[in-house]
């Protein structure tokens, strides 16, 4: 059988579609990645994060369940506390998987980022510009600084050279967080696409 010129084979880790919940606790924000049952109910658990704050460089850590016994994959920045730093993603043995990076300029008026992993090189921005400019006015108005945005806001990621969709991250209404991400695209491991939806999360405010 010939293998067509360019072709990426799927991810090791593949999940076409899951379910980020955000948990805060005191000094540590926790993150409950779920799979989607085929009647779109949520499933079994994937992984649990952990974004350590007040951290000079960014890491934050994916446990096998909540246990929080075994370590899975992380992503850790290369810089300290950089608006534009690049964060590599890594599996459980340190081997790494791909990376990401906010364009701290394209960001001023609509949240960008950069997604690299093998075969892919994507970017996604919030898709909708006018909420993306309602969400930074929001924030310039002193007494509303520490009140949750009530905006709803969605990312698009589209591989850079096609211009088709690679994953999409689009949050729900709910007291807490919560995010249904879609990966269309069978070449993004499971464990990248993790990493970077957490990040839309954990790092956006950066």
């Amino acid at each position: 059988m010939t293998v067509p010129s360019g072709y990426q084979p799927p991810a090791p880790m593949v999940v076409p579609t899951f379910f980020i919940r955000q948990r805060v606790t005191f000094m540590v924000n926790r993150y409950e990645i779920r799979a989607a049952n085929p009647d779109g109910s949520e499933g079994q658990l994937l992984a649990m994060a952990e974004q350590k704050r007040m951290k000079l460089r960014e890491e934050v850590v994916f446990f096998a369940d909540e246990s929080r016994s075994r370590a899975v994959f992380s992503f850790k920045a290369r810089q300290r506390l950089d608006v534009g730093a690049e964060h590599d993603v890594f599996d459980e043995y340190g081997q790494p998987l791909g990376y990401f990076r906010k364009a701290f300029g394209a960001s001023m008026l609509r949240s960008t980022w950069h997604l690299s992993a093998p075969g892919i090189e994507a970017v996604g921005q919030e898709r909708n510009q006018f909420i993306a400019v309602l969400r930074r006015v929001w924030n310039f108005i002193p007494f509303l600084n520490n009140i949750p945005v009530p905006f709803l806001f969605h990312f698009d990621f589209l591989d850079t050279r096609t211009g088709a969709p690679v994953m999409s991250s689009e949050k729900r209404i709910a007291l807490r967080d919560q995010y249904t991400v879609t990966v269309p695209d069978p070449r993004l491991d499971f464990r990248v696409a993790a990493a970077m939806a957490v990040a839309l999360d954990a790092l956006q405010s950066r």
